[in-house]
């Protein structure tokens, strides 16, 4: 991570981390740490899409068991030309498309066939481009188009060879006879991680960008050699399946045996990434509720990038390692007396502004302390976090939200037993039916029982009791039952007017009294016991003491790095330019023009005087008498006949670089006018 940190340009990482006050320990301690995110969260993705990859390679063994064995199944569908193909929705999150590629390439060469070809639609324009494409691949090297009149002819080192599906053909017979020599057949079954003759695999990574044409000519072309080429297809689809069929005419979509195959969506994928990530003790680490927030936002309104949603986390990480001097504390509990014994006097005097202690002789040991308390507060916190959203994600309405981050932002904000939301959810509670209440208190007893230590053994017991009772109620109701059908046929045998008003009388007193019954006494006991554990154990992390050294709180150091805001940017940059140029000769005071400026900055200026609409020829006077006051500063304003050529290309050349920015567009209201598109145009 901290390489790809650098080859996105994050150049900022490098220079914080190279200033004298960072320790080499505390820079080391960060790269080890993200170092170990990036395994767990790799190791999550993998699992996330463990089974969609089996799906993948089970559509294979299918589709060219076939092939290898020359069966009816495979003889019928060469009748047919059909090519087998895998429609692999991945979602809208593109950004991640590539990361998937790279696992199913990975598995497809490792264990079934070495020939996978990885195709975008930006390298083939043309069905030419993409036969070079595949071939290169596949043959693992370059291929360069010949210059000659024939385009069919290719450069491959010395040897010319045509860009055609023949010579593709020919091509994987020559290396599968090379294979078949070199490794024998029974040897092979046993010993090769290859299939015989295992097929061509090519994907088609943003199926939707491919240009009609091109799809259309190699699926027919391909169609009419499958015999002779166990050719496999995969297209990965961003929208929906039927963009197959948009792009292409029944006649062509018939030449493809399709199976759909859906990926995990991007929420479910951003759930588990958040509760096997922030929501466990595995990692110390730990942000704040604007800051998750932030993160939320810019997945859920921006790109649904898991991906993204990684490296801001990770970027939070180096923001709080850099920023917050008792980040030397954010470690695992079984180093924790060892970092504290180690603290710098610097580092002891920061956590006593924290008003944790007076004195310094004993401030080392109680920081062992309170870092141990805050270790356990954040397993009780998830523990019965997740209980509670047992109860409330299955609730009308979902009043604290449906997802476990939702939540989790709740708690973190302030404490949820004071809000609307939560007085809400408990009324719910109340009224939920026994099933529903058992399952869910069974779940509840399961994940209590999850946790090592013993700090819920006896709320595990008293959920265990609950369901008890609740299994005694499921029998005295029965008995019940049968003590009122005798209870009615003794009824039905008095049918005197004396006790038939004595059971109505008993009937509405009832009714008035409305005595809750044994069930609704239990549930109302069962929801309040649930509320005094959230009480005890949802306190807000700002609470506690010394959660400045695990928790990162600032949001607006996330938003500067990751919300983009190019508008206010180009605004600051052709205002003040000497702010990026360095030059402070460009630096003018009471919102005057520098004719030393570029001369994009001199017309942004002076556009931002004018009006909705603005007269070029007025535009281009100002812009010369700007430009001109260096050389001539006593010179009056030129008209347009004497404007120099070199500063008329100037004008143009800037008043272009702005409508390709823009902020000005032409108007057809009239010829020599422009129009404002920002910040006044109305």
């Amino acid at each position: 991570f901290f390489l790809s940190l650098l080859a996105e340009g994050m150049s900022w990482f490098r220079d914080r981390f190279s200033k004298a006050h960072i320790k080499k320990n505390k820079y080391k301690m960060l790269l080890t740490y993200i170092y170990e995110c990036s395994l767990c969260l790799q190791k999550i993705q993998e699992d996330l899409n463990k089974q969609l990859l089996e799906n993948l390679v089970g559509f294979l063994s299918r589709s060219h068991s076939d092939f290898q064995e020359k069966t009816t199944e495979w003889t019928c569908r060469m009748k047919f030309r059909e090519i087998p193909t895998a429609a692999l929705v991945l979602g809208v999150n593109v950004t991640d498309h590539d990361l998937t590629f790279r696992g199913l390439s990975g598995i497809l060469q490792d264990n079934i066939t070495p020939y996978v070809a990885l195709l975008e639609a930006k390298d083939c324009p043309g069905i030419k481009n993409l036969m070079q494409k595949l071939m290169g691949q596949l043959m693992k090297c370059d291929i360069d188009v010949d210059s000659l009149e024939d385009e069919d002819c290719v450069q491959v080192s010395q040897n010319r060879i045509r860009c055609s599906m023949s010579s593709l053909i020919s091509w994987y017979e020559s290396v599968k006879k090379k294979t078949d020599s070199e490794t024998p057949s029974k040897k092979r079954n046993s010993s090769s991680r290859h299939w015989q003759s295992p097929p061509v695999v090519v994907i088609f990574k943003d199926m939707e960008s491919f240009t009609t044409k091109v799809l259309q000519d190699f699926i027919v072309i391909s169609s009419q050699h499958i015999h002779e080429l166990p050719l496999v297809l995969i297209f990965g689809i961003a929208t929906s399946p039927m963009i197959i069929h948009r792009l292409l005419p029944h006649s062509v979509s018939s030449l493809l045996c399709i199976e759909l195959f859906q990926s995990l969506s991007c929420k479910e994928h951003l759930s588990t990434i958040i509760d096997k990530l922030l929501l466990t003790s595995q990692f110390p680490f730990k942000v704040g509720e604007k800051v998750l927030q932030v993160l939320i936002n810019i997945f859920l309104y921006h790109d649904f990038s898991v991906q993204n949603f990684i490296k801001g986390f990770q970027l939070c990480i180096v923001e709080h390692f850099y920023s917050q001097p008792l980040s030397v504390l954010c470690c695992q509990l079984v180093d924790t007396k060892k970092r504290a014994c180690s603290l710098s006097h610097d580092q002891c005097e920061n956590i006593r502004k924290l008003q944790v202690l007076s004195w310094l002789k004993r401030l080392k040991e109680e920081t062992v302390k309170l870092l141990e308390d805050l270790h356990v507060y954040h397993e009780n916190y998830v523990l019965i976090l997740r209980c509670l959203h047992v109860f409330t994600s299955s609730l009308p309405k979902y009043p604290l939200g449906k997802q476990i981050r939702e939540l989790h932002c709740a708690c973190l904000e302030n404490r949820v037993w004071e809000t609307e939301e939560y007085e809400s959810s408990l009324q719910l509670a109340r009224m939920l039916n026994k099933t529903d209440l058992v399952t869910m208190l069974q779940q509840c007893v399961e994940i209590l029982m999850s946790s090592s230590g013993k700090e819920f053994d006896k709320t595990s017991e008293k959920l265990k009791e609950f369901l008890t009772q609740f299994q005694n109620l499921e029998a005295e109701a029965s008995q019940e039952q049968d003590m009122s059908v005798l209870s009615q046929k003794e009824l039905q045998k008095k049918t005197d007017l004396y006790h038939l008003q004595k059971t109505l009388l008993e009937l509405k007193e009832s009714r008035r009294s409305k005595k809750l019954t044994k069930f609704e006494m239990l549930r109302f006991e069962v929801v309040d016991y649930i509320d005094s554990l959230v009480r005890k154990y949802l306190i807000p992390a700002d609470d506690r003491t010394l959660h400045e050294v695990v928790y990162f709180n600032t949001a607006s150091v996330l938003r500067e790095h990751l919300n983009a805001a190019p508008r206010t940017a180009l605004h600051t940059a052709l205002n003040n330019p000497h702010w990026y140029l360095k030059n402070q000769a460009l630096k003018c005071d009471g919102g005057g023009i520098s004719n030393k400026a570029p001369d994009i900055c001199i017309a942004y200026k002076l556009h931002l005087e004018c009006g909705r609409l603005i007269n070029l020829v007025d535009w281009l006077e100002a812009f010369s008498t700007v430009v001109m006051a260096a050389e001539e500063p006593n010179a009056d304003a030129a008209s347009s006949d004497q404007v120099d050529d070199t500063i008329h290309a100037r004008f143009i050349r800037a008043i272009s670089e702005l409508e390709l920015l823009g902020f000005i567009k032409p108007s057809k209201q009239k010829t020599d006018h422009v129009a404002r598109l920002t910040w006044g145009g109305c």
